[in-house]
């Protein structure tokens, strides 16, 4: 058992949001816990860069599913499994902080946005926020992401192309059709970079926003988006726009107030990193697996053209008929998570696996890992969509499968997300058969996002 837990003293470099932080526990107090502090400064975090999934392997075989590593400056403890995803991610209890979990990487890049705030700040905002995820909206977006898919699509047509950077434009494109109600004009290229930026500058090795750094970069990124949305609010608010950020700028919280203009851009600026990067991750693995197996291809093309005519898209209405795709999309986000890990800080101390773990530490789940536990997922590097077959489903634990995470944090736009990979899914195997070369293998980049090294070259060959 963990001697008491000691706090450090205040920090006061501290940003201004993080002045209510807990404070570290004294490293010691986390001795009696298995596991590895790796190389003098840095720890394991080149080890975790490199080969997170590899990394963990290795940890949960010589120390359990209970262990501590040292990295990305810290102490901190892996609780690896359901049952662990399950006490975090559903914190019955109060005990876990997304904020100050999630903070140390991101409050320099997205403070405020839903994944650092906690409890009842968190509820409320989201409350604001799901506006513009209510049906009617969705509707809306689904007729604009048919429209944009079917475009790009037909020019992707017999070609043979990069995905990753192909998908990557379009779900940008989109996003300034759904999320902001604009077509995207010069300042394209600079937005995307911006939001690239931000994203890798929240694994970067250093931490500070120092000049020709990536958290430089990142810091500059979110700059630049403050200042491109910002005076955009007031005119929002007096439009008759329906897409998510004149939703988001119109509504009020249950006092009939709206949300500050820093708050709604920070809301923004967050959205749009998660529809942006993360599905543009998901949509590529799908991609690469249907590839990969082209029987599941024509298992798809078969439901898709029981919906809706080839290259006429689906309704918001009709997806929900489009099962056996959603069971391929949920394959493919088991087999390569968009969010690999989640972190948390713990507010309370706690006990999980016969280990005491003092208020303050941080903890983190491990989404990939589980996700390729034998005892859940037999054969788990295999691509079998009829594991999320409904009687599949109900014999299985109810954490074992948590790209989106769970609980209150649960993903705001999963709908989206389901939303915008049936209908491309649907423009693109109803009109033509996904090609690789022959014998090729993506090199997946596991952090932040996963992604294909070499952007995923594919053919997209026109059905005769």
């Amino acid at each position: 058992m963990n001697a008491p837990a000691k706090a450090t003293s205040f920090n006061p470099l501290r940003a201004e949001w993080e002045a209510h932080w807990l404070p570290m526990p004294d490293p010691a107090t986390l001795d009696d816990i298995p596991g590895d502090d790796g190389a003098p400064i840095v720890g394991n975090t080149l080890k975790m860069l490199k080969d997170p999934m590899g990394f963990a392997q290795n940890m949960v075989a010589k120390h359990g599913k209970v262990y501590r590593n040292r990295a990305f400056g810290g102490r901190q403890v892996a609780l690896v499994g359901p049952e662990a995803n399950e006490l975090i991610l559903f914190d019955r209890d109060k005990i876990f902080s997304s904020e100050q979990g999630w903070g140390p990487v991101l409050n320099l890049l997205f403070p405020r946005g839903l994944m650092l705030m906690d409890f009842e700040k968190h509820r409320a905002d989201r409350r604001v926020l799901s506006v513009a995820f209510k049906p009617e909206p969705m509707r809306l977006y689904a007729d604009a992401l048919n429209d944009g898919i079917a475009r790009r699509v037909a020019e992707w047509s017999g070609q043979r192309l990069l995905f990753y950077p192909a998908i990557k434009q379009l779900t940008l494109d989109l996003a300034a059709t759904s999320f902001l109600g604009i077509p995207w004009g010069p300042e394209a290229d600079r937005i995307n970079k911006a939001f690239v930026d931000m994203v890798q500058a929240s694994v970067g090795v250093i931490r500070k926003p120092l000049p020709f750094t990536a958290m430089g970069r990142g810091v500059a990124g979110r700059k630049y988006l403050i200042e491109y949305f910002s005076p955009m609010v007031a005119e929002r608010r007096a439009s008759n726009g329906e897409d998510i950020f004149t939703q988001i700028c119109k509504a009020t919280d249950e006092d009939g107030q709206f949300l500050g203009v820093d708050a709604i851009v920070d809301h923004m600026n967050f959205l749009m990193m998660a529809a942006h990067d993360t599905i543009t991750s998901s949509v590529t693995s799908m991609v690469w697996l249907l590839a990969k197996h082209p029987e599941w291809q024509d298992r798809l093309r078969e439901e898709m053209l029981r919906v809706a005519p080839a290259g006429q898209g689906v309704g918001h209405n009709a997806l929900g008929e489009l099962e056996l795709t959603e069971m391929a999309f949920k394959e493919s986000l088991r087999l390569i998570p968009p969010v690999p890990s989640i972190p948390r800080r713990a507010l309370k101390e706690f006990e999980f696996g016969g280990y005491r773990i003092p208020a303050g530490t941080m903890v983190g789940i491990n989404v990939n890992y589980t996700h390729h536990m034998a005892e859940y997922w037999p054969e788990p590097k295999k691509f079998d969509p009829m594991r999320f077959a409904p009687d599949a489903v109900r014999g299985r634990h109810k954490y074992a499968w948590v790209p989106f995470g769970g609980g209150a944090h649960m993903c705001l736009g999963l709908h989206f997300a389901y939303m915008q990979a049936k209908i491309f899914m649907h423009h693109v195997l109803t009109t033509h058969r996904i090609v690789l070369d022959d014998g090729y293998t993506p090199d997946w980049q596991a952090w932040p996002i996963p992604k294909p090294r070499d952007g995923l070259p594919i053919r997209f060959e026109p059905l005769g």
